[in-house]
């Protein structure tokens, strides 16, 4: 199965989030990732949904999205026209004697300390999942105690914004 996201406008009330996730588990998608979040224009949220399917169901499932009443434009995002981020907090265990590794490894990958305590590290990140996978498996030998990741964001590249897009077909 191929790997699809789903960018999707809606207005912004209550229980759009759970008509549109609602949606996806009544065909029996696994959604792989899923962030929301208001946009530049109030009263709008985006929803980015990462899914694994076959293109035929993908496509029924965009169209009836597209008949939900709050929902008011959707666009498949592909890697080579978008760009889409992940983030990750992780805390890793770092007493004295491992911090520098464990600092010089966050450096590889441009990654950041946020949060330093007498055991422990915590790192943020943002890339690919490629990259924070990569990450973590260079992190593991220290201990990694907790992690916590975000949904993929996208946007797409260029000029064109799928808001402007979204009013003048409203």
């Amino acid at each position: 199965m191929a790997r699809h996201t789903l960018s999707v406008l809606v207005e912004d009330v209550p229980g759009v989030l759970t008509r549109v996730a609602s949606l996806f588990a009544r065909r029996a998608f696994n959604i792989n990732s899923l962030a929301v979040g208001p946009t530049e224009i109030a009263g709008m949220s985006r929803i980015t949904v990462v899914v694994e399917a076959e293109g035929d169901l993908l496509e029924q499932v965009t169209k009836q999205l597209n008949k939900l009443i709050n929902v008011l434009k959707i666009v498949e995002l592909t890697t080579e026209q978008s760009v889409q981020r992940d983030h990750v907090l992780i805390k890793v265990r770092a007493d004295a004697a491992t911090r520098l590794q464990v600092t010089q490894a966050a450096d590889l990958f441009r990654a950041s300390v946020v949060d330093v305590a007498i055991d422990s590290l915590i790192i943020e990140a943002t890339g690919t999942p490629e990259k924070l996978s990569a990450l973590q498996s260079v992190l593991e030998p220290f201990g990694i105690r907790e992690i916590v990741q975000s949904g993929t964001l996208a946007i797409g590249r260029g000029a064109k914004s799928m808001s402007d897009r979204a009013l003048r077909s409203a």
